[in-house]
């Protein structure tokens, strides 16, 4: 992997093998190039998606046949700097979600955490099983969050309080801003969101995407797939207008192509 833009010094070298390093220093490249903003007085949100060079961000109705191993490589470190994984439920179920992964080479990154952020899931409908690994197999010190609305069973809710930290909001709707701050209020500041599409929108309608990581997938495929983002016309002031993004890196490996956004305002 090495990086393509903003364009370095020859000396300046690149991020993995090609720069002579191996796993460990290809990653602790990588932590540099996105190590969160210093200094920030409220949550990060970052996003982290994968698309084909058409625009479609599933396979198959997954994500994961879209990737390869420098993708998944930078994907666990982004898990490894982050406080907390949010995710949607259809997302969740449709990748077959389960409790992340502790990395041994990446344990310097997770120093005064836990060996592993915890995952946090929305659903509105509590439409979880609460024996799926997901839930019952979540390490103690990184439960699983399931945050949902008042309207959700309550048989369902008891169900998922045996293995999850359920968080219940007080009406019918669940906001990205509710979302946000209700991790935030448990010290998850650094939140990187993976989806689906539907979540993210209503994060970046709401003006709380600060960060688009985005991997360009180098195939063509077509058919009617899900784009990385599902939902109504972005725009904070005027619907429909969209969201101004800066270019902060690119790097490039086997053809695939890693692109780092963030907000401009």
């Amino acid at each position: 992997m090495h990086q393509i833009y903003p364009v370095l010094s020859p000396e300046g070298g690149g991020v993995g093998s090609r720069a002579g390093g191996g796993a460990r220093d290809a990653a602790e490249l990588l932590a540099g190039l996105y190590a969160y903003p210093d200094g920030q007085d409220r949550p990060w949100v970052r996003a982290n998606m994968i698309a084909s060079v058409d625009g479609t961000a599933t396979i198959g109705g997954r994500s994961g046949a879209l990737g390869g191993p420098a993708d998944r490589m930078l994907l666990q470190v982004l898990r490894a700097l982050a406080d907390v994984i949010l995710v949607g439920a259809g997302t969740a179920r449709a990748e077959g979600y389960g409790p992340a992964r502790a990395v041994p080479a990446l344990a310097a990154l997770r120093q005064d955490r836990p060996a592993t952020a915890p995952i946090a899931v929305v659903s509105a409908r509590l439409d979880l099983d609460p024996r799926a690994p997901l839930l019952a197999e979540a390490p103690a010190e990184a439960r699983t969050i399931v945050m949902t609305t008042q309207s959700a069973p309550r048989s369902q809710q008891a169900a998922i309080a045996r293995h999850a930290e359920l968080i219940v909001a007080d009406s019918d709707q669940l906001t990205a801003g509710q979302v946000i701050a209700a991790l935030a209020g448990r010290g998850h500041a650094r939140i990187l969101a993976e989806g689906g599409p539907s979540l993210l929108a209503q994060i970046a309608e709401a003006g709380r995407l600060d960060e688009l990581c985005l991997t360009v997938s180098p195939v063509l495929a077509g058919g009617q797939g899900r784009r990385i983002l599902s939902g109504a016309p972005i725009g904070d002031q005027q619907p429909g207008t969209p969201e101004p993004l800066r270019l902060a890196h690119v790097l490039a490996d086997d053809d695939y192509l890693f692109c780092r956004y963030v907000r401009t305002v």
